[in-house]
C-alpha cells in the first residue's frame, strides 16, 4: 500500500512570483505538477483536444504550424464568457486525466509531498482538495510593474486581468503558508526554506 502523499496548492496573484516559488521546489526535488503547461500540452498540435477546440471555434485558431493560436483564442475567451465555459469543458477533464497520472506517479516514486501549480486555485474553488495551499503575495504595486515589464501590457489591460482574479485578502484568509515576494530572491528563498520544512515535518 502506497504511503499517503501530502497534495499540496501553489498559487498566487498575477505576476508574484509563484513561478520562481515552483522552481525552489522542483530544485528540493519536489514533484511540481503545472497546470498551465499541462493545459498547452493537451492542445498540443495533433492532439484529440486540439482537435475538440478547433470543431468547437473553428480553423482560424489554427497557427501556422498547425497548433493552437493562443494568443488570438485567448482574447477572444476573455471577452466572451461563454466561448470561456466552452473550452474549460473541453479541456478540464483532458487536463484532470494528466494531472491524476503525474500524481499517481509521484506517489509510486515515494515522494512524501506534490505540489500543484494552478494560478487560478482559488477562483476555481479547488481549495478543498488540497492538505494545505501555499499563496505567493506581492503588493498590487508590484504586481503591475512586474506586468508591464514582463508582458508589455497597457495599464487598461493590466486593470483588466487583475479584476478578473479573486482579491488577495480573500485569497489569504483560505491558505495555510504565506510566501511575501516584495524583496529580492534571497528574502524569498529564506521564507521558502521555513514553508518547505513545515511540510516536509507534516504528518502524512
Amino acid at each position: 500500500m502506497l504511503k499517503k502523499m501530502l497534495w499540496i496548492g501553489l498559487t498566487g496573484g498575477i505576476a508574484s512570483g509563484k513561478s520562481t516559488v515552483a522552481k525552489l521546489f522542483q530544485s528540493r526535488g519536489t514533484p511540481v505538477i503545472d497546470a498551465d503547461l499541462i493545459a498547452k500540452q493537451v492542445v498540443g498540435p495533433g492532439s484529440p483536444g486540439l482537435k475538440a477546440v478547433i470543431s468547437r471555434f473553428g480553423p482560424q485558431f489554427l497557427n501556422e504550424q498547425g497548433g493552437l493560436n493562443r494568443k488570438t483564442l485567448g482574447e477572444l475567451v476573455f471577452k466572451n464568457p461563454q466561448a470561456l465555459i466552452d473550452l474549460e469543458k473541453i479541456l478540464h477533464p483532458l487536463v484532470q486525466v494528466e494531472v491524476e497520472k503525474q500524481k499517481k506517479m509521484a506517489a509510486i516514486q515515494g515522494a512524501l509531498f506534490a505540489v500543484y501549480d494552478v494560478p487560478l486555485l482559488f477562483e476555481k474553488k479547488m481549495q478543498a482538495q488540497f492538505d494545505g495551499v501555499i499563496t505567493v503575495v506581492s503588493s498590487l504595486q508590484m504586481q503591475k510593474e512586474r506586468m508591464k515589464q514582463r508582458d508589455g501590457l497597457s495599464d487598461r489591460e493590466i486593470e483588466s486581468r487583475l479584476n478578473s482574479q479573486l482579491p488577495m485578502q480573500e485569497k489569504i484568509a483560505q491558505s495555510r503558508w504565506l510566501i511575501q515576494n516584495e524583496s529580492d530572491l534571497k528574502s524569498l528563498e529564506i521564507q521558502f526554506e521555513e514553508v518547505f520544512k513545515e511540510i516536509q515535518s507534516s504528518k502524512t
